[in-house]
């Protein structure tokens, strides 16, 4: 079959490699999937880069979240097992961790619904409280991790506010249903919150992107407002200033999402079920923005690193390169 791999660490475009190679044996308590659509993440990237806390031995296949078929034709999502990732014709991940494929979606949105909902619904609900009214402020919102909270707070009947860099994702915002757009590379994003709000700020705060946007988080989070630290794309992690939650009594909140899967796996299922029911109901759907050939999953990946993409782009290994399954 045929797999991208990667046999040093650096960028993506460098270092991912299409290469033939034997099919992936099944061990223990997992089965083989044939690819039908992988997601493509911002870990993705960072696992080339070998900056990511799951450090799979060289060489091995990225690609963390897909759309796959089992050997007796069942459509399931799930979270390949490293070294055998999802960039390939053919993946293995754990039996009991597979989940259906809402019959709603296909293929590449179903691979997006997994792990950038389940973030965004465990992060506004469980850690969070989100509330319907409760005015919800989502960083990079145009993004694969932001669009998913933006749907999910405007399900949860929140007032959304997206903060994105650049008209064309101003745009991208603003069709996925945010309330409020403001572009931080024409506004003061603090100034826009505060005068959006009247003043009183963000009763969440959805940040997947750390350095100078969690500075920002903090200034614009309401009383008894909550931060959701979900992850730090711009490559700066910060360094929360404790008095300052203190003395504007605002809650700082890590979200983990992989830690459900060991610590209370009854959870992620229970997750899933919602997602599948609001996928149904039409109240959420991944934005899958491109979807790209087996052949072109490097060259995407660096887009995803670079920061350039909106949405979800979705490797299909079924797709010809004049993009026809």
């Amino acid at each position: 079959m045929q797999a991208w791999q990667v046999h040093e660490n650096g960028e993506p475009s460098e270092v991912m490699r299409l290469e033939d190679v034997g099919t992936p044996t099944p061990g223990d308590g997992q089965v083989l999937l044939k690819v039908r659509a992988a997601n493509i993440n911002f870990p993705d990237a960072l696992m080339c880069r070998g900056q990511y806390q799951v450090r799979p031995p060289l060489p091995f296949t990225p690609g963390v979240e897909i759309c796959g078929e089992t050997e007796d034709g069942r459509r399931v999502l799930a979270t390949p097992a490293l070294p055998h990732g999802g960039f390939a014709e053919y993946a293995v991940a754990d039996a009991a961790a597979l989940l259906p494929a809402p019959d709603a979606l296909d293929d590449a949105e179903a691979a997006a619904l997994h792990i950038g909902y389940q973030t965004g619904w465990f992060g506004l609900h469980r850690r969070a409280g989100l509330e319907a009214g409760e005015t919800l402020l989502v960083h990079a919102a145009a993004g694969g991790v932001g669009s998913a909270a933006v749907q999910l707070g405007k399900a949860a009947g929140a007032r959304v506010i997206g903060v994105v860099g650049g008209a064309a994702k101003a745009a991208v915002a603003r069709e996925l249903g945010c309330d409020v757009v403001v572009d931080r590379n024409a506004e003061d994003v603090i100034a826009a919150v505060k005068e959006a709000t009247g003043g009183r700020g963000a009763d969440v705060v959805y940040d997947p992107v750390g350095g100078a946007a969690y500075a920002q988080s903090a200034k614009v989070v309401a009383f008894e407002g909550r931060v959701v630290v979900v992850g730090f794309a711009s490559g700066t992690i910060p360094s929360p200033a404790l008095n300052h939650a203190l003395v504007k009594n605002y809650s700082i909140l890590g979200l983990h999402w992989g830690l459900y899967n060991t610590k209370n796996p009854k959870l992620v299922q229970h997750c899933h079920e919602r997602l599948t029911e609001l996928a149904a109901q039409g109240a959420v759907k991944p934005l899958v923005s491109e979807r790209v050939p087996l052949g072109g999953a490097a060259a995407a990946v660096q887009r995803v690193a670079d920061g350039v993409t909106t949405g979800r782009v979705a490797v299909v290994p079924g797709l010809t390169e004049g993009g026809a399954a």
